[in-house]
């Protein structure tokens, strides 16, 4: 990427030179004598003209943009860079101050010497002028940063104001920004290289079906910028457009319904199904016990409890009346969502480990769908903020491998693909699966998993 004002060189006069803007008016214009005093007025409107366009410019842009890269990422990528300038000309004027107090500048001197209401009033407006680059900085990276959690984005807003603790933040930021540029210059170099190429161009629409709890909404996408991104390359995508807290029962007829609209759309003969969660045991109802062998290629499940969720028997310990009290209240406010027959209670319970031991018993697969599975696992309590407290439950049932919700044992179901966890400590979370914080974590590109997931459906002729 190109920098509008960068190069080593300009940008070290830009830091030595633009927070002075009196000195370089009484540099330029004020130790001379104009008469009559029109030119003098003119010389000076014309110079403060140019700086403050000079600095409009560099608050606007202040990098080039990158190729076919979003407006965001030219947004965030100045963000550091305007965050980098100014911590470094607060620093080189700190220097120039420093060598005019003990005479070691004599130009600086005789301009202190001159006036001491205009040395107050460059030293206040150079200050103005960095701060309010670096507030700038900070707000890009604030707003932009897919990689800043909502918690993190609140911890960091509130300690940005004590000293010392901010300049660590602010290093923090730039790192944190700097990576989410590489990382979607990357993807964006990736997706040029691969324009022509509809790597996710499946034989067979796909249909993609959500977990419990959330419902496929039009302003609210489940599966985050995933369906974009496989649509970018080439696959087309469908929604389940089950219920939030459905039964498996209730959920496979509204997914069967989809699938036949799907198949007259497309005049195709199946379908290739990804599911999310509780979605895999509606799809496998689908599949088995509604008899859509014939009309499905394909089911991927992706952090499915095949084997129940050890989390549910833990809340079966609370009274049964309490239970359904919480469960009365989801389905009120889920009914008001489109769920037709919200039934919370029933369709929790079905995730139990005893239940699905049954199910899994009466649902056996079909021969004539491929089955696939992936797992993901969180590497400690606090890897997700929203998951800390179920994934603190199940560690403290002896289910160490978890993505706060499944186990991976639990997840693994027909050609069991592998677990995904990165290196770092953050691990992958039951959440991250569909992108649901629309978020970008070090180690672990989502966007590019489901395209590997896709684009390996499509190379094995589904």
């Amino acid at each position: 990427m190109n920098f509008r004002f960068t190069g080593r060189v300009t940008r070290f006069f830009l830091m030595l030179l633009l927070p002075q803007p009196v000195f370089l008016w009484w540099l330029c214009i004020g130790r001379r004598d104009f008469t009559p005093p029109l030119p003098s007025f003119l010389a000076t409107s014309g110079m403060a003209l140019v700086y403050l366009c000079f600095l409009i410019c560099l608050h606007i842009l202040p990098v080039r943009s990158h190729g076919d890269c979003p407006m965001r990422i030219t947004v965030l990528d100045g963000g550091q860079y305007l965050i980098s300038f100014s911590i470094w000309g607060f620093l080189l004027q700190s220097i120039l101050y420093c060598l005019m107090l003990t005479g070691h500048l004599p130009i600086l001197t005789e301009f202190y010497g001159t006036s001491p209401a205009l040395f107050t009033a460059n030293l206040v407006t150079g200050i103005l002028v960095l701060f309010f680059l670096l507030f700038n900085g900070q707000l890009r990276i604030l707003f932009t940063c897919y990689r800043l959690g909502i918690v993190k984005r609140l911890l960091i807003i509130l300690n940005l104001w004590v000293p010392v603790i901010n300049l660590f933040l602010m290093k923090y930021l730039c790192e944190k920004a700097k990576e989410e540029c590489d990382n979607e210059r990357c993807r964006f170099t990736a997706r040029a290289e691969r324009a022509d190429s509809s790597i996710c161009a499946t034989k067979y629409p796909l249909v993609m079906v959500h977990g419990i709890g959330f419902r496929d909404l039009r302003y609210f996408n489940y599966w985050g910028r995933i369906p974009k991104e496989l649509a970018r390359n080439g696959a087309v995508v469908y929604y389940g457009h089950q219920q939030a807290w459905g039964t498996i029962e209730d959920n496979a007829e509204s997914i069967r319904q989809k699938i036949l609209q799907v198949l007259e759309e497309n005049h195709c003969e199946k379908v290739n199904i990804i599911a999310h969660s509780k979605g895999g045991l509606d799809s496998r109802y689908l599949i088995t016990r509604l008899h859509m062998e014939q009309q499905v290629a394909s089911l991927t499940t992706v952090s499915t409890p095949h084997r129940g969720s050890e989390l549910i028997d833990v809340l079966n310990r609370l009274p049964d009346g309490i239970y359904r009290l919480i469960s009365s209240w989801f389905d009120r406010t889920f009914s008001r969502f489109g769920d037709c027959h919200p039934d919370c209670y029933h369709a929790s319970k079905q995730l139990a480990p005893a239940y699905c031991a049954h199910f899994n018993e009466i649902t056996p697969d079909c021969p004539e769908v491929y089955y696939q599975s992936y797992a993901s696992v969180m590497q400690h309590t606090w890897s997700d903020s929203l998951l800390s407290i179920p994934n603190l439950i199940m560690d403290f049932a002896g289910n160490s491998a978890n993505d706060g919700l499944v186990t991976e044992e639990s997840a693994k179901w027909g050609t069991f693909q592998g677990t995904f966890r990165n290196r770092y400590r953050r691990g992958i979370s039951h959440g991250d699966m569909i992108d649901l914080k629309r978020e970008d974590y070090k180690g672990f590109d989502i966007l590019e998993t489901y395209v590997e997931i896709v684009k390996r459906l499509k190379d094995m002729g589904y």
